[in-house]
């Protein structure tokens, strides 16, 4: 009996969803008994080829569902996943991600005990890759205690029939859908319940600045997520700052602005230059360090100011 489906979107990254694979050959819950569906929409052969192989496949636990290069977003393929699945429970983690040894075994059994809930685990940077943390200026990674507005599909468990009953994730969303399929669980009576025991390790990349501002511009979508779901304001920074750097370098570019009439008005420099001053410590190395990254911090706050600033005349709705 097929217990737990994990559903994966992905694109593209055909060793890293090796990792995620033999994360989940390596699982404590009896192989038998759970499933795994890929849907996703790569460039090359790569994936396929990977999950024309892999041993979750040779035990007829590997499904795969192909979509044509580029023809659908992250949401549209989970979809198409959980769709597909055989179990009652779904179990959604990302491309990018490797779950602990004993992660489908305590999402079923915590799912027993909240059969109609949605469980929201834990998500941390993958120790491996800890050191590019340290390293690295533009490093990407997520860090999740649950339970978090966002519900992200990093390390998030559904009943099926929560899904279906909702309709599951929002097709043309290109980030925020599944914190509004969650606000739409929550909505329709659906308990969300935190269950830190649910662990995910999350890859840590590390970036180069021109790549990390081609990547903001997914954002884009952030003011169609406070449209569709407005009580996601209430987690802006004064309801309309998506982040509170963002509301500072406001601040100081205003003060900038005003500082030859108005001298006073260069300390506004201060909030967003101890914003961007935190992130290496503050010893003399660490302090040098953000010292040197500010122009680059700046840039990334500047970028996705301007990318919400775009899709809020496009969405009509306020969120910078």
């Amino acid at each position: 009996m097929i217990e737990a489906t994990v559903a994966v979107s992905s694109r593209d990254r055909p060793l890293r969803l090796r990792w995620l694979l033999n994360a989940l050959a390596d699982q404590t819950f009896p192989v038998e008994r759970f499933e795994v569906v890929v849907a996703h929409d790569s460039s090359t052969t790569a994936t396929d080829e990977l999950l024309g192989t892999h041993s979750l496949r040779s035990t007829g636990h590997l499904r795969q569902l192909r979509f044509e290069d580029g023809s659908v977003l992250a949401g549209a393929k989970r979809n198409a996943a959980w769709r597909d699945a055989r179990a009652p429970l779904i179990l959604f983690t990302d491309d990018d991600c490797r779950p602990a040894a004993d992660w489908v075994e305590q999402a079923v059994k915590t799912a027993k005990d909240h059969p109609d809930a949605v469980l929201q685990g834990s998500t941390v940077p993958d120790p491996d890759e800890s050191a590019i943390l340290r390293g690295a200026p533009w490093a990407h990674t997520q860090l999740v205690e649950p339970v978090t507005l966002w519900a992200e599909t990093c390390n998030i468990v559904y009943p099926k029939v929560v899904l279906e009953q909702v309709g599951g994730f929002a097709e043309q969303m290109q980030v925020g859908e599944d914190t509004d399929l969650a606000l739409r669980a929550r909505t329709a009576g659906v308990p969300i319940l935190a269950a830190p025991q649910l662990i995910v390790f999350h890859a840590v990349e590390e970036r180069f600045l021109p790549g990390t501002l081609r990547s903001i511009e997914r954002w884009v979508d952030v003011p169609l997520l406070v449209k569709r779901r407005p009580e996601v304001r209430q987690a802006l920074w004064g309801r309309v700052w998506w982040k509170r750097e963002h509301a500072a370098l406001a601040a100081l570019l205003l003060g900038m602005t005003c500082i030859r009439s108005r001298p006073a008005a260069g300390t506004l420099v201060l909030p967003w230059a101890a914003l961007a001053m935190r992130h290496r410590g503050y010893g003399p190395r660490g302090l040098a360090r953000s010292l040197a990254e500010l122009p680059g911090r700046a840039a990334i706050d500047a970028a996705e100011i301007a990318v919400l600033a775009r899709g809020s005349a496009r969405h009509r709705t306020l969120v910078l």
